[in-house]
Parts: structure tokens; C-alpha cells; sequence
């Protein structure tokens, strides 16, 4: 696959911001110089490359420092930033730009566009990046790669780049003598070294024509891009960079440390709130002590069941081999002691209570845990293999959900050292966690596998696709001689300090950058090590999981920095539409810690990183600021700052501080903010914007609990006047009669009995085998060394009574709501041989007698059955008990028509279904009815699927119910599902009978078009 680019207009601001500054510099291509030839004779062939005299630079900035800041005046002013006084001279340069670009958000994608846009307006053409690790060198070298047909569509040229190395140096005559655009990517290492770590960019070197590479490089007056300057303002490297005489110096790094002229802020808040990141959710894992126990106990999470909620624990069983850990289905009243084989840690620990709104379990001991708590004997050993664990869970929840929409999730483990993944030591090379990875995927794998909705067969022959071992990789470095997996080398002293100067494992990573989203790859688990965490990173991240000692070096924002970009599909298209942004791309981080201390830490860290942003809304800030109109820009006066401020105060949107509440962000996301001020009206866009960019706590990203059940909220078409008349018309509640000759019912259950119950006797098969004659290792060693040599399937034919002794009538009469006196009539007039088969299989005798009695009960029932009205309804509660704990995996995409965000589909028929209710024109609300809107009839509650308003006028039924089945044919619907819905048409029958014919239409559809067929399009008809 190939990923693709599109003009996105965030990235197209920043590009303009940088452009901007420099409006009125003449377009100057071409500006020649005679490159210094050495000492060589002209025209002396130096590899591939013929040397020439003339070389193409950079042309000077004509601006006056007067006029450059002025334009950087201007383009500060329309993003609200802080005016500079004066240009930020540095490293003898004095254009020195600041560009604050969040992680995740494409900065490398915009300062390459800022390239061609510069050499399409001014000419510009000789580009250095330079970058401070070999990482992020490689990061950059592969964008400028993927990205080069996206720019050439754009711009109409290519762009020549390579990347600085010592014993190549026939680039640096092409990137000095080529008139196009050259771009130089260099790490710190090879230019800001001296002495004996020289790397050679300052000596005269013989083969170079005893010339300085430095000295070729700094003629062309180069723009120089420093991407994460941060990590670039050591003496050495900052003296160093004078040394190439850069016409500008452009800096981007989603952190600065040091501030020039800033002209564009896309930071942490911007990009999450603008949806251009991956939204965060956590697991975290707590590890809490028991008082007085050792008893191992680990809170997986809790489920919601049809009865009560159950919780699912992790705790040790007393087995006939030792004891072991094992993730048990608990309900209220389990006693632990009980179901660990009576290990005495556990006396005393009896569900008292299981909480599925917080999440707890409480014990008759007063105990209580909540999900992600592990307590008790929790080694480090243990806390590894809950995280794995954790990791796989989260990620075959995404990736069910996701691979019906064409998205690969990926999964990224950190770690600290090569031997807990991969162990030479080992027969079979497996590392602690490699070993435990395998155990735990094919445990929950097998699980996923049980319970797979029927419809999901594209799904379960993926997952079923791939044995464990290829679907997990690891990348490190690799020892050239030994070809193993080693540790990567990395600085430990200096402002390079935890930087790793490992090509190898970098190379791997982005050389499979695409080949990992394809879902051919069978690779979807990631091993890497934790001093790997810049300058690469792949869209399709979902989980990340730390499974490395906890340190200060390295912040949570960088670490899930690498999980942040938005997914891609098997087109290479990008996931970002807006309304559904969110609902896909949320990446799961598996922490080591609990999920508040980890939340508490990441919203200080950006918190933090926030601290340039104006934190008052007061009159002095918005004085003197500028906004955009129909008729040009406009400066906020001091007497529109006071109304604007006032507003706030009026209003509660500030709080005594002069910061803004969160108040003003809740009326401004539901869309019931306070009417502006006349006077401030017609730029009411515009000034919201500028009290958005006062930083208050509440705007933090909300970083959600990944073991929280996802909610599925009643929206506002849930308050529309069309939905609440059709739910006033269908909301009746009503009972049945029923009348009917058990002596009918008798003669058609033995028919029916007697032509169709057939059973299956109970089998077994007898196989016989014989070693082979020639047995290599490897076949004993995959137990291989037997042949097969006969099979032979036999019927069981013992007596059902020498074993269990069967009730018989009872069974059948609690079953099919009869008698025992109707069913013993049935059973003493069927034939003997049908009867006989009973002694064969008994269990499937029952089960067929039911079917076939039932069938024929249900088929006299439609002709009795009468409904009677009442005056009960339903209770609007129904709308929402169970909304938080639905399977979130069979969701649709978020929708705009349905009274929840979601619905939770059911089938195939289902989610085509409500892709056209969602989009027709017709339609003006919907609602999947709740499992508590039942039908009352006399083979069980009946749910009709879906209630539908159309708009006035467009079809000739305004209110419809509607069942949605796959086929209509009477042989495909069971008999009890078509009693139902017959029962269901005289249901609704019953409740028009009292208004009008016209008052709700029920009827049971294959498709939308069928719908739109029986409801009748346009009004007229």
C-alpha cells in the first residue's frame, strides 16, 4: 500500500505562517558563484560527478529588519500571539523563527512544504535539516521519500535530497552546483564534535580536493531547519551552527525551550481539540495492599450481563498439579475460598457487591477493589503479565471493531533490554516477555474465537490466520557478526544523553513503515526499546504498553507522542473525518501505574508545556488585539475589550482570577452560549477565538479510562417533536387472549412429530496406528512419529437407563408451556419407532420434540390470539438502562439521524440498514428500540427492531415500525419468529383500531428499498 497526502488547511496555516514573514522579497533564482574547485585540475572526473566552477546559492534577504518585523508583527497578530519587540538574532543569524507543532500533527510533512513553497516565491533553493539524533535523521529522510510524488503533483518538480555523510561527499558538489531544490539532512553528531571525535565535516580531506566540507556547505547561504531544537542548544552544537551560515533559521519542535520569534502555535490543545491527534485512554494498574492477606488478587474488569453484573477476577486455584493463577467469571455471593480449591489466603473474601457504575467489587471482609487493582503477592513478574495481558485485550478490541473499516491495528511494547524479548540462552531464543506474550495471546485468542458473532467470518479467519509466533516482531539493533538482537547504544552524557545513535533498528522500523499497515503483514505486536521513542513512529498505533521501570527521563507526552498520528486505511487514506475522528483513533496507553496517577501526570505535563499561552481574560488582554472581517482586519479597542470582558463576568465564564471557567466551555460545546453584546455580534466567531486561546484546566484532552464501558448518550433527536409523536403513538402497552382446542393442537404436534423428529445416534470412532518406519527428530519432536492406518465409526448402542434417569414429560411440559397431561397425549400417539430414538440421544429428542410442538403451537396461536389496549405505558427509563454496557465492538459509526450516537447492530442486514436510514432524505429520526419496549405474546416478550419518522409529505406512512429479518421467506424464519411478528402486526392492529387506520405502520423488511416501497415515496400516493 501507499500512503497518501492531501492539502489540509492546519498544515497549509503553518506553511503560511513561515512564507508570510518575508512578503515582499523579490523572487531571486539563480544567483550563481564560482564553487571553490580545490586543488584539483578543472574537469577531473571525481566519481560519477564532473566538477564545475559554477554553483547556485541562496539569494540575500532584501527586507529591512523594519519590514521583517512587521510582517512577523502580522502574522502573530492573526493567531493571537505575544508581539515580538525585535528580531531574535542567534548563531549569527538574525531570522531566527519559532514553529510550535504538536506531535502527531505533521511538522515534518509542513517545513517540507514550507521548502518548495519558499523556493516557488522567493526562489530559495539550498535547505539544510538538521536533527539530534539518527532517528529522527531517518524519520525525516523516509518523509522526504513518501512525501516526493504528493509535492511533485503539487509543485510541478522534484526535490533532490540526501543525507550528510563524510565518505560520500560528491553530494555536497551536486547540492552547491544544482540549480533545483537540495535538501540536506544532517545529525548533530556529524558537524558538532572536535578533537579526536572530529567527524570530519572541518579538515581539509584529501579526498575532497583538500577542501572543508564545511566550507562548500555554508557558501550556499542554506536555510537551516532544526527539527527539535530542544535538543539541539548545547554550546557545542549551537557554535557549530554558525559555521554554516544560515540565511534563516527555522525551528520546529512541539516543545521549545528557548524563545525566538514564535509565529505559529498548534499546540497540545489546539491539535486534540481541533481533532487532528489521536484522542488518550488508559489502563492503568494499581497495585494496592490487602490488610492481613497475601491472597493474589487482580481486578480484570467487570461485565454487564443480562441477570447482574459480573466480575471478571484474576486469583489462584489449588489444581492436581500445584497451584495457578486463573481469570475467573465471579457473580455476588461467590466465595473465594470456595473457588480456589480452599486455599486458606482466601477465607473471608465473599462478593458482597459488584458495581458496574464505579467499577468496584466489594467483599463481606470490607475489602474493595476497583478494575485494574492487583493486590496481594504482586511481583514484578506478575505486574509484566497483566500489562501484556491488558495489551492484547484492548488491542483485539480495537482490531474486531476496525477491521470491518479496512484499519491494521498495531501494538507497541517498550522495553529496556533486548534479553527480556529475545534470550540466546533460551532452546528456544524466547525472552521472559516473548514467552509471556504467546501464553496470554493464545489463551485470549481462543477466547475471541468462542465468542465471534457467526456473521464475523472475514475476522475470524484473520485472527485464526497467523500462528503466534509470526504476529509478534521485535526491532533493535542487530550485531553484524553474530546477526543477533542487541541492546542499542546510546548517549549517556551531554545534551545528547538518552539519544541512541543505532541505525540498524531504526532502519528496520521505517523500511516497513507501509508494509505494517497492510493487513497481509502478519506483524500487528511491536517490541522495541524504550530509548526508541523519536523520530519514528506509524499512524496505526492504537496500544501502548510500558513494560519498563518507571523513570524521570523520558515524559509520558513523549512516550504516547509515538502513538498520537491518525490512522490510515488499506488505501493509505487518512481516518479524519470529523465527526467520527474520535471513535476511531483513540489510542489505549497500558501503564504501570494507576490509571489517576498516570492521567494526574500527563495533564501536568501539558499543562505544563502550556505555560506561553495568556492564562487571564481580562481587559489587558484582549486590547489591542486583531481579528478578521468581511471588510478587512479589525483591532479590538479598549472599550470592546471592557464589553467582551464584562460579558464573561455577566455570564460566569470567568472565574476571581480573571481565568476562564469551565462554565464557558460546557455552553460553547452544547451550543447555548450567552447572546454577545450587539456591538460585538457580528464578530462573534472571531472573539470566542480569542477567549479559546486563554489556557484553563478544563480544556485539558480529556484522557478517558480504557476500562470504563464506552457510553452511548440519548442525543438531541431524542427531544425532537417528531420522535416524541411517534413514541406517543407506538408507547401503549396492551395483553393478549388466547383460545384455543388442545385436542388440535394434540393431533398436529404427533403429525408433525411423526413425519420430521429425527435424531442423531451418539458416535464414536476407533483409530489404529503403528510407528513409522523411518521417524526424523523433527517429526517426533511435532508428534509425527505414528501413522494412521485405520478408522472405523461405530453407534453407541447402550440403554439410556443404565446411566441418567430422564423426566421426560416434565422437560417437554416446562418447555413448551403445557401440560404434563398434553404431553403424555402426544408422546403415547406417536409412532414406536419415532419414540425409540429417544433411548438413542435423549438430549436431542428433547430438543427437536420442543422445536416441532412449539411450531405447531405457535401456528394455531396467530389464528386465536386478540389484544386488549390498557391504559400502562412504557417508562422512558427504558430509553436508558444498559446504554453503558453495550458491545461497543458490532457499533456503528457515530450517526446524526438516531436518538443515540451509536447502534449496536446485530447482523450484516442490520448495519446496511442503518447506513441508508442514516443518510436518507426521507428520514428525519430513528430509533433502534430498547430491549424494554416488549410485546407481550403467548411464545415469549417480542422486540421490534426499529421505529421510524419520515418527514411530512415525502411517504405516505409518517410513523413506522420495522422488524428487519435477512429473508422474508416463510421456510427461513422460524415459526416462533414468525408467530411473534404475526402477533406484533395484531399488537399494532389493536392500538390503530382506537385512532385511526394510518396511526402507525408495522411490517417487516428485508432492506431500505423495501421499506421505502411499502411506506409509499411522496405523499400523493
Amino acid at each position: 500500500m501507499k500512503l497518501k497526502f492531501k492539502v489540509q488547511p492546519y498544515q497549509t496555516s503553518a506553511v503560511e505562517s513561515v512564507v508570510d514573514c518575508f512578503a515582499g522579497q523579490v523572487n531571486t533564482s539563480g544567483i550563481t558563484y564560482r564553487i571553490d574547485p580545490g586543488r584539483v585540475v578543472k574537469g577531473k572526473t571525481i566519481g560519477s560527478t564532473v566538477e564545475t566552477d559554477t554553483g547556485f546559492k541562496n539569494a540575500d534577504i532584501q527586507l529591512t529588519d523594519t519590514q521583517l518585523i512587521e510582517n512577523i508583527h502580522a502574522v502573530q497578530r492573526r493567531q493571537n500571539l505575544p508581539l515580538s519587540d525585535t528580531l531574535a538574532s542567534s548563531e549569527g543569524c538574525k531570522v531566527n523563527l519559532d514553529i510550535e507543532m504538536e506531535t502527531g500533527t505533521g511538522k515534518t510533512y509542513c517545513y517540507i512544504k514550507s521548502i518548495f513553497e519558499m523556493n516557488k516565491r522567493y526562489g530559495w533553493s539550498k535547505f539544510i535539516v538538521v536533527v539530534p539524533s539518527i532517528a529522527i535523521r531517518e524519520g525525516v529522510f523516509k518523509s522526504l521519500d513518501i512525501t516526493a510524488e504528493h509535492f511533485t503533483e503539487s509543485y510541478g518538480k522534484k526535490a533532490r535530497f540526501f543525507i550528510y555523510n563524510s565518505k560520500q561527499l560528491h553530494h555536497l558538489e551536486s547540492f552547491s552546483s544544482d540549480a533545483g531544490i537540495n535538501v540536506m539532512v544532517i545529525n548533530i553528531q556529524a558537524f558538532n564534535a572536535t578533537g579526536k571525535d572530529n567527524r570530519r565535516i572541518y579538515d581539509e580531506l584529501d579526498d575532497f580536493q583538500s577542501r572543508r566540507p564545511i566550507d562548500v556547505i555554508s557558501s550556499n547561504r542554506p536555510i537551516v531547519i532544526l527539527d527539535e531544537p530542544q535538543k539541539m542548544e548545547g554550546k557545542k552544537t549551537l557554535d557549530a551552527l554558525s559555521k554554516f551560515k544560515p540565511l534563516m533559521i527555522l525551528r520546529y519542535s512541539a516543545t521549545h525551550k528557548t524563545n525566538h520569534n514564535k509565529i505559529h502555535r498548534l499546540d497540545a490543545l489546539d491539535a486534540y481539540n481541533q481533532k487532528l491527534v489521536k484522542k488518550i485512554a488508559v489502563r492503568g494498574i494499581a497495585v494496592k495492599g490487602l490488610a492481613g492477606t497475601n491472597a493474589y488478587l487482580y481486578l480484570e474488569s467487570i461485565e454487564i450481563s443480562k441477570k447482574a453484573p459480573v466480575a471478571r477476577i484474576e486469583m489462584e486455584v489449588r489444581q492436581g498439579n500445584g497451584i495457578k493463577r486463573i481469570v475467573k467469571r465471579l457473580e455476588k455471593g461467590k466465595d473465594l475460598f470456595v473457588e480456589s480449591n480452599e486455599l486458606d489466603q482466601y477465607r473471608g473474601f465473599v462478593i458482597a457487591q459488584i458495581d458496574a457504575n464505579n467499577d468496584t467489587v466489594e467483599f463481606t471482609n470490607g475489602q474493595v477493589l476497583t478494575a485494574g487493582d492487583a493486590a496481594g503477592d504482586v511481583t514484578e513478574a506478575t505486574m509484566r503479565r497483566i500489562q501484556i495481558r491488558e495489551a492484547i485485550r484492548a488491542h483485539l478490541q480495537k482490531e474486531q471493531r476496525l477491521f470491518a473499516q479496512g484499519i491494521k491495528v498495531l501494538s507497541l511494547f517498550f522495553i529496556d533490554e533486548v534479553v527480556k524479548y529475545r534470550d540466546y540462552s533460551q532452546p528456544d531464543e524466547q525472552g521472559e516477555y516473548g514467552r509471556i506474550f504467546e501464553e496470554e495471546y493464545e489463551q485470549l485468542k481462543a477466547e475471541y474465537l468462542g465468542e465471534l458473532a457467526l456473521d464475523n467470518e472475514h475476522y475470524r479467519k484473520y485472527l485464526a490466520r497467523d500462528k503466534v509466533s509470526k504476529i509478534h516482531e521485535g526491532y533493535f539493533s542487530i550485531d553484524k557478526k553474530s546477526k543477533k538482537l542487541v541492546d542499542p547504544s546510546f548517549k549517556t552524557r551531554g545534551e545528547e544523553a538518552g539519544l541512541s545513535d543505532d541505525v540498524d533498528a531504526y532502519d528496520l522500523i521505517l523500511k516497513k513503515k507501509e508494509r505494517l499497515l497492510s493487513f497481509e503483514e502478519p506483524v500487528r505486536f511491536i517490541f522495541s526499546h524504550s530509548a526508541l521513542r523519536e523520530g519514528w513512529d506509524n499512524p496505526n498505533v492504537f496500544v501502548m504498553c510500558m513494560l519498563k521501570h518507571s523513570d524521570n527521563t523520558i515524559s509520558r507526552r513523549q512516550e504516547v507522542g509515538r502513538g498520537l498520528r491518525l490512522s490510515v486505511n488499506q488505501q493509505g487514506d487518512r481516518m479524519d473525518h470529523a465527526a467520527t475522528v474520535h471513535d476511531i483513533n483513540v489510542l489505549t496507553v497500558v501503564a504501570s501505574e494507576s490509571y489517576k496517577d498516570f492521567v494526574a501526570n500527563l495533564q501536568r505535563e501539558i499543562s505544563d508545556a502550556l505555560s506561553a499561552r495568556p492564562r487571564k481574560a481580562d481587559e489587558a488582554y484582549f486590547t489591542g488585539k486583531v481579528i478578521s472581517t468581511e471588510t478587512g482586519s479589525l483591532e479590538i479597542t479598549p472599550i470592546m475589550a471592557k464589553q467582551i470582558y464584562k460579558y464573561l463576568l455577566k455570564n460566569d465564564y470567568t472565574d476571581d482570577a480573571d481565568q476562564v471557567a469551565e462554565a464557558y466551555h460546557v455552553a460553547k460545546a452544547s451550543g447555548n452560549l450567552a447572546a454577545l453584546p450587539p456591538e460585538l455580534a457580528p464578530h462573534a466567531e472571531h472573539i470566542f477565538g480569542l477567549i479559546d486561546s486563554v489556557f484553563s484546566e478544563s480544556q485539558l484532552p480529556d484522557v478517558g479510562d480504557d476500562r470504563k464501558p464506552k457510553t452511548n448518550p440519548l442525543n438531541t433527536n431524542f427531544e425532537k417533536r417528531e420522535f416524541k409523536e411517534l413514541w406517543n403513538r407506538i408507547n401503549r402497552k396492551a395483553v393478549y387472549r388466547v383460545e384455543f382446542d388442545s385436542n388440535e393442537l394434540i393431533r398436529n404436534s404427533i403429525r408433525a412429530m411423526d413425519k420430521e423428529l429425527r435424531v442423531t445416534p451418539l458416535q464414536y470412532t476407533i483409530q489404529g496406528g503403528e510407528q513409522a518406519e523411518q521417524v526424523t527428530h523433527d517429526q517426533v519432536k511435532a508428534g509425527q512419529g505414528f501413522e494412521i492406518r485405520e478408522t472405523v465409526t461405530e453407534e453407541h448402542k447402550a440403554s439410556i437407563h443404565s446411566s441418567v434417569t430422564y423426566d421426560l414429560l416434565g422437560k417437554l411440559a416446562e418447555s413448551t408451556q403445557l401440560t404434563r397431561k398434553t404431553i403424555a397425549e402426544m408422546l403415547s400417539g406417536i409412532q414406536p419407532a419415532v419414540f425409540k430414538q429417544f433411548k438413542q440421544n435423549p438430549e436431542h429428542f428433547l430438543a427437536e420434540a420442543t422445536r416441532l410442538i412449539n411450531e405447531q403451537k405457535a401456528t394455531i396461536i396467530i389464528e386465536r390470539l386478540t389484544y386488549d389496549g390498557i391504559a400502562e405505558t412504557h417508562d422512558i427509563d427504558i430509553f436508558t438502562a444498559g446504554q453503558s454496557s453495550q458491545d461497543f465492538t458490532k457499533a456503528s459509526e457515530k450517526l446524526r439521524n438516531h436518538i443515540y450516537d451509536y447502534v449496536i447492530t446485530d447482523s450484516k442486514v442490520e448495519r446496511e440498514f442503518v447506513k441508508e436510514l442514516d443518510t436518507s432524505a426521507e428520514v428525519v429520526v430513528y430509533a433502534k428500540l430498547p430491549r424494554g419496549f416488549l410485546i407481550p405474546t403467548p411464545v415469549g416478550d417480542y422486540n421490534p427492531d426499529w421505529a421510524i419518522s419520515f418527514k411530512e409529505g415525502s411517504v405516505k406512512h409518517i410513523y413506522f415500525v420495522a422488524e428487519t429479518k435477512g429473508s422474508m421467506s416463510s421456510m427461513e424464519l422460524r415459526a416462533i419468529e414468525h408467530t411473534k411478528i404475526e402477533c406484533a402486526r395484531k399488537f399494532f392492529a389493536e392500538i390503530n383500531r382506537k385512532i385511526d387506520p394510518e396511526h402507525v405502520k408495522y411490517d417487516v423488511v428485508t432492506s431500505y428499498g423495501k421499506l421505502m416501497e411499502i411506506v409509499g415515496v411522496g405523499g400523493d400516493r
